[in-house]
């Protein structure tokens, strides 16, 4: 048995809800094997569909992951290069539980593993993740190597994908030119499958379509403000109506209004909700704490029942489940629909952002004015030793203030009426995550920069 697969590597790369780590140090082909056989047995799965990312390393894990399924008695599905998305959609579509490889926007040298039962049911932590993890530390130097008993067929789901979003938002109106940026990942292998159904509709321009998991120029993590860049210049030079990045599954979209300027998803949420809650009058929508707290004020004010929750797909999912929610947004850039298996899709968010465009007679800084009440830091990553020690400073400092409330629903929450602001540690990556947010621009600088020295050790 390698080291990836000893009981330490497992803890570190079994996450909340999913499995990452650095190749082949952390994730390997034994792994993989063991982890897909560990699938197969622990969820009493008899077929799968697999998935896959265009990095170096993603289809000799997912050739592993399947030789270890099919050696546990599984059929498995092979759609080939995917999105998470579109693994979502296969794992609806057809009715599989599901195994995707991606590490999302991490840098190049990681990997991982998304899992899902049929109609993307999402395997956490607390929802079968840990015993899978167990079983692989339990395997007594097995690698989930095997005779073979199922069998391995190849199924390209891309179009009926691609007819499905459109049937879930379809865009019509007024012409658009939209600028992509698939950052080298996923969404230049599903955008001109669903762009070529809008000829006519949409012109498109392209930005770094061509897959490359080694991201020559620039992260998939449209997060980052500093990938965004060329993106912004582009739109401006187009005289495009709206600008859309993924980050490297294409499972988030971010927007880029006609001025060039970055719109919250937070904004995109509220747009979003307000379009499904037409369909569904007084229909729950979910948005996670670190989403502006301008989502629930307008899903109230629309007549809808707003409902917070962890940050997480598989929390999110999970609590649209308990409350048949329409939608969830959460602000890292996730969309969660309904009509989509409760799954998220970055190409969907992205659809319902152009059909409310195409109907509307104004630029979209216009269309979307209405749902921006809050200025809003975005996410802040800080390296911290001891996060423990830091969550517990600042509520101690905050706590004893003045009409301030405190609550851990997911990390540390700090609200008053004027301002907010969450700290909490990343699942993905040993980080403390900031976003805050104020009444206006100064109001939020000064919360952000007074909580940012505490997280940093600067006072």
């Amino acid at each position: 048995m390698s080291t990836t697969c000893s009981p330490d590597n497992l803890d570190a790369v079994f996450k909340a809800y999913d499995v990452r780590g650095i190749v082949p140090d952390q994730l390997d082909e034994e792994l993989a094997r063991a982890t897909g056989r560990a699938y197969v047995e622990v969820l009493g799965v008899d077929a799968l569909a697999i998935g896959y990312d265009m990095r170096p390393s993603s289809p000799g894990l997912a050739g592993a992951f399947a030789d270890g399924a099919t050696s546990a008695g599984a059929e498995v599905t092979m759609i080939g290069l995917a999105s998470t998305d579109q693994l979502y959609f296969a794992s609806g579509h057809l009715g599989l539980p599901g195994a995707m490889f991606t590490a999302s926007h991490n840098p190049a040298k990681y990997n991982g593993i998304k899992m899902c039962r049929a109609h993307a049911q999402p395997v956490g932590m607390e929802s079968g993740l840990a015993a899978i993890r167990d079983r692989v530390a339990s395997a007594a130097g097995s690698d989930g190597a095997g005779p073979r008993t199922g069998s391995i067929t190849e199924h390209d789901v891309l179009q009926a994908y691609a007819a499905h979003l459109l049937s879930l938002a379809p865009v019509k109106g007024r012409p658009l030119k939209v600028v992509v940026d698939a950052g080298n990942g996923m969404a230049g292998h599903t955008a001109p499958a669903v762009f070529e159904r809008l000829e006519g509709q949409v012109e498109l321009v392209p930005m770094y379509f061509e897959l490359d998991g080694t991201f020559p120029n620039h992260e998939a993590n449209p997060i980052e403000a500093a990938n965004l860049v060329d993106l912004q210049e582009r739109v401006l030079a187009e005289g495009a109506d709206v600008g859309l990045a993924f980050d490297g599954d294409a499972d988030r979209c971010f927007l880029v209004d006609e001025r060039g300027e970055t719109v919250s998803p937070s904004t995109l949420t509220a747009l979003i909700a307000a379009r499904e809650l037409r369909k569904e009058p007084g229909a729950t929508v979910i948005h996670n704490l670190i989403t502006s707290r301008s989502v629930p004020e307008i899903v109230t004010e629309l007549g809808g029942t707003p409902v917070r929750t962890r940050v997480g797909h598989s929390f999110i999912k999970a609590t649209m489940a308990e409350t048949d929610a329409i939608f969830g947004g959460e602000h890292s850039g996730h969309f969660y629909f309904r009509d989509f298996w409760r799954a998220d899709s970055g190409m969907l968010a992205a659809l319902h952002a152009l059909a409310a465009l195409s109907e509307a007679d104004v630029p979209l800084s216009d269309l979307l004015a209405e749902y921006e009440r809050y200025a809003m830091s975005g996410e802040i990553n800080s390296q911290v030793a001891d996060q423990e020690a830091v969550l517990a400073a600042l509520e101690k400092e905050y706590g004893a203030r003045d009409g301030v409330t405190v609550d851990h629903l997911d990390g540390l929450s700090v609200s008053h009426a004027d301002w907010a602001f969450n700290v909490r540690a990343s699942n993905t990556e040993p980080l403390l995550r900031l976003n805050a947010e104020g009444k206006d621009s100064t109001t939020m600088a000064r919360v952000r920069d007074e909580a940012l020295s505490m997280i940093r050790g600067e006072q």
